[in-house]
């Protein structure tokens, strides 16, 4: 009697399992079909330095406690010094932290280097006669 119920449980189990199985592949599938690949993109957004980076520029203003609205460099950079040695891992900071705080330093300087890239292009094709 008890090798009959043990069968069942056994036979019973099997099934369930093959049909989460099934319904696992089945969302695999359409999730590969429908663009699976979107979510990380769609998450880190469509800027090419926010892919490059993995980093928002919003976050990185966040990690650094700065403003957008009213950016300062020397609040910045004082930040940004402040929060690196307050993380050392010397000094019993978090190593991961600083991590943080560095490619957050780097975000920002990144911007900041797109930002005069674009306006020296701009000044530029300004002084360009047209004709």
């Amino acid at each position: 009697m008890s090798a009959r119920v043990i069968a069942q449980v056994i036979v019973l189990g099997t099934q369930i399992l093959g049909k989460a199985f099934v319904e696992a592949y089945k969302q695999a599938v359409a999730n590969a079909a429908g663009g699976g690949a979107v979510g990380s993109a769609g998450r880190l957004g469509k800027d090419s330095l926010t892919r490059q980076t993995g980093m928002t520029i919003e976050e990185a203003y966040k990690i650094l406690n700065l403003k957008k609205d009213n950016f300062d460099v020397s609040t910045f950079a004082k930040n940004y010094e402040h929060l690196f040695k307050v993380n050392d891992t010397s000094s019993g900071g978090s190593f991961y932290i600083q991590s943080k705080v560095m490619r957050a330093k780097e975000r920002i300087d990144m911007e900041m280097a797109e930002a005069t890239k674009k306006n020296k292009n701009s000044q530029n094709n300004d002084k360009q006669p047209s004709s």
